[in-house]
């Protein structure tokens, strides 16, 4: 049997309150199941409603870490982490997360239409149908990443480039406060590369606040209105300018040198 395609955890809904930051670290440790050692280890920072903020690091920094403790996948082992005031995982609906293309079976029995279509199930709650507003939220998701075409295909047959669009538009469909990507722009194509990013400024101009974990340093200012910088789970710098020949702890981000201020 083929693993489900993306697993819920049937936590009570409660509903955030209005909250000028949408994300808020305080001294937060998480740790993956029966390991010790800490995959992030006393990070703290906020991240303010309408921002668009790159999260930067080599492979094993704590990236993907961060987004699904934000996403309520992994619990903390120690401090806090709060989403628009409330507990991480408390409000799915508000809160859309798109994992990493190599996550995801994509072997699995489902059209592109229905898996965008699955961004709406944290509205839906278990034992509901979809309502023809569900549909149609998919389908303007479907035609806003250019993948109208494509919808009745199953996944599987789809190129690199469009499996991530349609985990974009799978996350566009729940109409989420905030966004965590886990690099989304990780080998696509340039046409894909174009339409995400015309879609996260459509995010920012709708008030919507966009994490993206990232490799591209070429587009932080560009793309982003702030950085996190990660290495070994901890948050080592923080803002645009924080690539800088003369800062001084430099580590090596996909073999190119990174330097960031300590």
């Amino acid at each position: 049997m083929s693993r489900p395609l993306f697993p819920y955890g049937g936590r009570h809904y409660r509903p955030a309150t209005n909250h000028a930051l949408a994300l808020e670290a305080r001294d937060l440790s998480v740790r993956y199941p029966r390991t010790e050692r800490p995959a992030l280890q006393g990070v703290s920072f906020a991240v303010p409603a309408g921002a668009r903020v790159a999260l930067v690091g080599p492979n094993g920094a704590g990236k993907s870490t961060l987004l699904k403790a934000a996403a309520g996948l992994l619990p903390a082992a120690s401090g806090t982490l709060t989403v628009f005031g409330a507990s991480a995982g408390a409000s799915p609906h508000q809160v859309a997360y798109l994992a990493q293309r190599g996550e995801l079976d994509w072997s699995f029995p489902i059209s592109v239409r229905r898996l965008v279509l699955t961004g709406r199930y944290p509205h839906l709650g278990w034992l509901r149908w979809p309502t023809r507003e569900d549909w149609r939220k998919a389908d303007a998701a479907l035609e806003r990443l250019q993948l109208s075409d494509l919808a009745e295909r199953q996944i599987g047959e789809l190129s690199g480039g469009q499996q991530q669009r349609a985990l974009l538009a799978r996350a566009l469909a729940q109409d989420a406060e905030l966004l965590l990507l886990d690099e989304p722009l990780n080998a696509v194509d340039a046409a894909t590369r174009e339409i995400v990013a015309a879609v996260l400024r459509d995010l920012q101009r709708q008030g919507r606040t966009v994490i993206v974990a990232t490799h591209e340093l070429d587009r932080l200012q560009a793309d982003f209105d702030d950085a996190l910088f990660l290495l070994d789970g901890r948050v080592v710098a923080r803002g645009l300018g924080a690539v800088d020949e003369r800062s001084r702890h430099v580590f090596a981000l996909n073999g190119q040198a990174v330097v960031v201020t300590a």
